[in-house]
């Protein structure tokens, strides 16, 4: 089957395919779709007035890559809505004691086909399964990076089965990622941040889905990330992504789940007996791309387990770009592991802070490069102090520094955020914080420590069998 949108202000029609449907409820709220209101980013969106209907014709659908076609859907109505405005700040506080299901219901109320849940997980399965028990028709789109675990595609697939369903999965322009493979290598974000790499894979797929859609649907909880989602609301104009309508404030994003706890949301998903990708089941709490995701230990924040090597406080790849404040935001510096603030530099007080440490200043660290042959070899962290994982190995390094005092082995520290990142990049191989470098005595390149044990016993081996 095929669709046509018409509006009465254009005699334009915009044709999209239709993909299976699962059975249509017999809740009699299905065949009513509400009226539609947008807002902008403080109030109001700023969306054209207009009334538009959405009628099924038999017609050959044609391709359209910006708009999501009709994925994952329950039977729908004909759609009459008019667009007009409505406070969504005042909506999210009216909400913000609601249920997840009252939330959904409202959500799915308000937009009908024009809104989409974004799926990825296990929170994103509780979505889809609130999205079931209102009755109403709904839509599921997925972003397929190209680099999921198997676990994960095999999840996706049997979500589709149990819930009858046809995900939309958009995927990464073929052209851009050829690109960045050919001239950074397939792992590039190991040394410079997962900034682009995400850009690539998801952000920019995620766009072209979203310009489709005037609002969209995500499993986000303020609990996942204490540095970036604290604060997630249940519904706002979105700061970042544009929809159907074009310009920021023309779509609407809905988190259902925001309020709920992680404990409380995986008691949900035992007692509907819905699927689960089986990484959860070794260790996996937090699941992206398989490079960037690992198993997380007991005690550590699910957070951890994605993209280990940068800041914690900016772990976003992009998808919820808006949760990220000012000062945060700063610190992505372009890839996600600097820290820039107005003159450069990070106000967090210093760390590494021993007697038995040589502090490095930029001409220091240049002399001690240039040099061909040294007197004793030197063991260099280039660090900043606002990372978590510098501040995590200061107690190791400094232990490491005071073992080492007189044996003919200088240790050292150099800060390699703000203004002197571009640098460190450059001429020292620093990819992410922190990076440790031992500098030989009759060698003047540098040798990185690869490892990611950072504890004395671990460092004292790597540079007994250098030195």
């Amino acid at each position: 089957m095929a669709f046509a949108v018409t509006s009465s202000s254009s005699s334009t029609a915009i044709s999209g395919s239709s993909f299976p449907r699962s059975s249509a409820s017999p809740d009699p709220k299905v065949p009513q779709i509400g009226s539609v209101r947008f807002a902008d980013r403080h109030a109001t969106v700023n969306l054209s007035r207009r009334r538009c209907a959405v009628k099924p014709v038999n017609a050959e659908p044609k391709r359209n890559d910006s708009i999501v076609p009709l994925a994952a859907t329950i039977a729908a109505p004909e759609i009459s809505e008019k667009i007009e405005a409505e406070d969504f700040e005042q909506l999210a506080k009216e909400l913000d004691n609601a249920s997840s299901l009252e939330i959904m219901d409202k959500a799915l109320e308000k937009f009908g086909n024009d809104i989409a849940i974004a799926f990825s997980g296990a929170e994103d399965v509780a979505l889809i399964e609130y999205a079931k028990l209102t009755g109403r028709p709904f839509r599921v789109f997925s972003l397929d990076t190209g680099r999921l675990n198997p676990e994960t595609y095999r999840f996706f697939n049997e979500v589709e089965k149990h819930y009858g369903i046809r995900m939309e999965y958009m995927f990464p322009d073929a052209v851009e990622v050829q690109a960045l493979v050919r001239s950074k290598g397939l792992f590039s974000f190991y040394e410079d941040g997962h900034q682009e790499c995400c850009r690539v894979r998801k952000v920019r797929p995620l766009r072209r889905a979203l310009k489709g859609l005037h609002a969209w649907i995500t499993g986000q909880r303020k609990d996942q990330s204490p540095g970036t989602r604290s604060e997630v609301p249940v519904v706002q104009v979105d700061p970042v992504f544009e929809g159907l309508d074009g310009g920021i404030g023309s779509l609407v994003k809905w988190n259902p789940v925001a309020n709920v706890d992680g404990k409380d949301m995986w008691n949900f998903l035992r007692a509907m007996n819905v699927p689960v990708n089986t990484l959860h089941s070794q260790g996996y709490v937090s699941i992206g791309c398989e490079p960037c995701t690992r198993p997380v230990l007991p005690g550590q924040h699910e957070r951890e387990g994605r993209w280990w090597w940068e800041d914690a406080k900016a772990k976003e790849c992009g998808l919820h770009k808006g949760n990220l404040k000012q000062d945060s935001a700063a610190q992505l510096n372009g890839n996600g592991n600097g820290a820039s603030h107005a003159n450069g530099t990070a106000t967090q007080s210093d760390i590494f802070n021993s007697q038995s440490l040589v502090t490095l200043s930029r001409t220091g660290i240049e002399n001690l490069a240039r040099l061909e042959n040294r007197k004793e070899p030197w063991l260099v962290v280039l660090y900043a102090p606002w990372c978590h994982f510098c501040q995590a190995m200061e107690e190791s390094y400094v232990e490491l520094a005071e073992k080492l005092a007189g044996s003919g082995v200088k240790v050292a520290k150099f800060r390699a955020d703000g203004e002197q990142k571009e640098y460190a990049k450059t001429e020292l191989q620093l990819g992410s914080f922190p990076t440790i470098l031992f500098f030989p005595k009759h060698s003047s390149k540098p040798i990185k420590y690869a490892s990611e044990k950072r504890d004395v016993d671990s460092l004292m081996a790597f540079i007994n069998a250098l030195r």
